[in-house]
């Protein structure tokens, strides 16, 4: 019986670590023990002003933009299967963003399956939503979420995960159906119809993390905790697939893989706020076929948050940069200044952000572009 009730224990914990790090607003409705139905949404809209944008090409351009707009739905059976379907907008259509059960058997052992985001570097894993400053400002360096799979990098397939060392060791494995460079995001399998002959191989990909002091909860991470946690936390990503690089050109196929290290800082300083920083490194390999998207990559980032209110919320000040080195030896570099302001985590939040964006070397042609964006993001 106690063994039992362990269980259940330990199950619930993993349940509730998995579910409250990415957590927004919404409501829930129970109909039972353990059995419920929760809703929510959130949007992400900006004003930009771009340096020689407007259809003149001499002239900042000035837009709105609906830059996100998700549906968030799940759901419980019990203790241990639960799932969540979660929609995003993509132009004027909404799509199937994620699609996911979980088994929740142990802190130590979960497992989820379905449409989901495989393993990959902090970035990715943080999204748009849950990143330092707000909005997926990593794209330069962090090029696995719009790269190689169904949408915003998510994909078909199965992940297991789990956390021990009293939750600071965190694991993750995937195995995904893959999608290819070269002819299109397109599965090996469907690649023939582009008369591309090749093996259908699954796309394998991991992460492995250490906190050394407070430990992450769940799956899906965040980019900074705003400071309201004291994280030192390190970790090693990487991701393959057989012949994961096709192109039309005779015998032109490759293998595809990548690897990326990320390091988080962040302490709060009792009566003053809070500072972070974070860092990571990456390499991705074409097998020397497409060169604009093998390479190595770096980002950094710095924040400091005000521990003292001002009006409805907390002021965070912060400085990003990245940097990706093709190896068609095109350098492209984005430096971003700007201040967050945070109303309700990242339920409510509203920036400012000024980006100085290079690009130079090979055959593309040289960009110095300023840009300035004024954002907001609600969840509910």
């Amino acid at each position: 019986m106690r063994t039992e009730q362990s269980v259940k224990k330990l199950a619930l914990a993993a349940a509730v670590a998995a579910c409250s790090l990415n957590a927004h607003a919404g409501a829930t409705v129970s109909f039972g023990e353990d059995k419920s139905i929760s809703v929510g949404f959130g949007l992400r809209f900006s004003g930009s002003a771009v340096e020689d944008a407007a259809p003149s090409n001499k002239n900042y351009s000035s837009d709105f933009s609906l830059d996100s707009a998700r549906i968030f739905l799940g759901g419980s059976l019990n203790k241990y299967i639960s799932g969540f379907f979660n929609t995003e907008k993509d132009g004027d259509t909404i799509k199937v963003l994620d699609a996911v059960v979980k088994f929740t058997i142990a802190p130590e052992f979960n497992v989820w399956v379905g449409r989901v985001l495989s393993p990959s570097d902090r970035a990715n894993m943080a999204g748009a939503y849950y990143s330092l400053g707000g909005g997926y400002w990593q794209s330069e360096a962090s090029r696995y979420g719009y790269n190689g799979g169904i949408f915003r990098g998510r994909d078909d397939g199965v992940v297991v995960w789990g956390q021990v060392a009293d939750g600071k060791l965190s694991y993750a494995l995937g195995v995904a159906e893959g999608r290819t460079f070269g002819i299109g995001s397109l599965t090996q399998s469907a690649a023939k119809t582009a008369g591309v002959d090749s093996k259908d191989s699954f796309m394998y990909s991991g992460r492995l993390q250490y906190d050394f002091w407070d430990a992450e909860p769940g799956y899906y991470g965040t980019g900074n905790y705003l400071g309201s946690r004291d994280i030192l936390a390190i970790a090693i990503a990487g991701r393959y697939q057989k012949n994961g690089v096709l192109t039309t050109a005779p015998n032109a196929k490759g293998d595809y893989g990548s690897y990326n290290i990320d390091f988080l800082l962040e302490k709060k300083i009792k009566g003053y706020g809070g500072v972070s920083f974070e860092a990571a490194y990456y390499d991705y390999d074409t097998d020397n076929l497409i060169k604009s998207e093998a390479g190595k990559a770096y980002s950094a980032g710095a924040g400091y948050v005000f521990e003292q209110p001002v009006g409805w919320g907390k002021v965070q000040p912060f400085v990003r940069w990245q940097r990706f080195d093709a190896d068609n030896d095109v350098n492209s570099k984005a430096y971003d200044v700007g201040v967050l302001y945070i109303i309700d985590g990242y339920n409510a939040q509203i920036s400012a952000t000024y980006r100085k964006k290079k690009s130079s070397g090979g055959l593309s042609t040289k960009v110095d572009q300023d840009s300035f964006t004024a954002a907001m993001q609600f969840q509910f």
